[in-house]
């Protein structure tokens, strides 16, 4: 498939897992993709892999970084037409012991690069008539321990994508996937009996892989999700209905 031929995308967080898998579904359909991350080796071993694929350094909770990002862009590409805000920060620990830092810099990344991102190229993007997709993840709709930035970043994100279909349609769609047990470098720490419980919770009965993400991604970035828009689609196995049903 060439949906995006001729079109440049900009995915945050794509030096790895599924921000990765997206700048290769992307590319493999024709984009020219910007890998967005702090990471710079990882960045540009996944930019190096990929034919129209470049490494642009971004911390996505600075504006400066967004500015820097958005010449780049242009002078290389001199358009955007899907920005992708997959990159995150996860620090875990219960409420009552997360600082302030720790949760000021979770919602800085995870929620405020989204919207920097789209405060930065807001303007391509309506002469595109181009796309926004975040990454959220299941956890904004269920409690899980641990997680009380994480959570409110990624319920945050879907609220965020709303607000944004309403304000910059017909010209910007705006969408979010909401990955569930997906197996990414994530997992790394997590043994084989804890990867098979996390897999009988699922409908599905297996975790999912990161190019399966892609997928949805891709499909909500292209012309064929051209009604959809203020959506998100869930990616999980069935993970949530499995919780809905306990």
């Amino acid at each position: 498939m060439t949906r995006f031929a001729g079109r440049t995308a900009v995915v945050t967080g794509g030096a790895r897992g599924i921000g990765a898998a997206t700048v290769r579904r992307l590319a493999s359909e024709g984009a020219s993709v910007v890998v967005a991350d702090i990471d710079e080796a990882a960045g540009r071993q996944v930019a190096d892999s990929v034919p129209e694929a470049v490494y642009a350094a971004c911390d996505v909770a600075s504006p400066q970084a967004w500015n820097d990002l958005r010449t780049l862009v242009l002078d290389r590409f001199g358009r955007l037409d899907v920005l992708v805000g997959n990159a995150y920060l996860l620090r875990q620990g219960p409420a009552d012991q997360v600082g302030p830092d720790d949760w000021n810099a979770q919602l800085a990344v995870n929620l405020g690069g989204f919207y920097l991102g789209t405060r930065t190229f807001i303007g391509e993007l309506r002469q595109a008539r181009g796309a926004l997709v975040a990454v959220s993840s299941v956890h904004a709709g269920f409690g899980l321990p641990g997680r009380p930035a994480y959570a409110a970043s990624k319920g945050g994100l879907l609220s965020l994508t709303r607000q944004l279909a309403v304000e910059y349609g017909p010209e910007v769609r705006a969408n979010a996937v909401v990955p569930g047990p997906i197996l990414t470098g994530a997992w790394d720490g997590i043994d084989e009996a804890g990867r098979e419980r996390s897999a009988r919770a699922t409908a599905a009965g297996r975790l999912g892989s990161p190019d399966e993400v892609a997928a949805a991604i891709a499909f909500l970035a292209s012309g064929e999700a051209s009604f959809i828009t203020g959506a998100s689609l869930t990616v999980d196995g069935g993970w949530s209905v499995t919780k809905d049903s306990d």
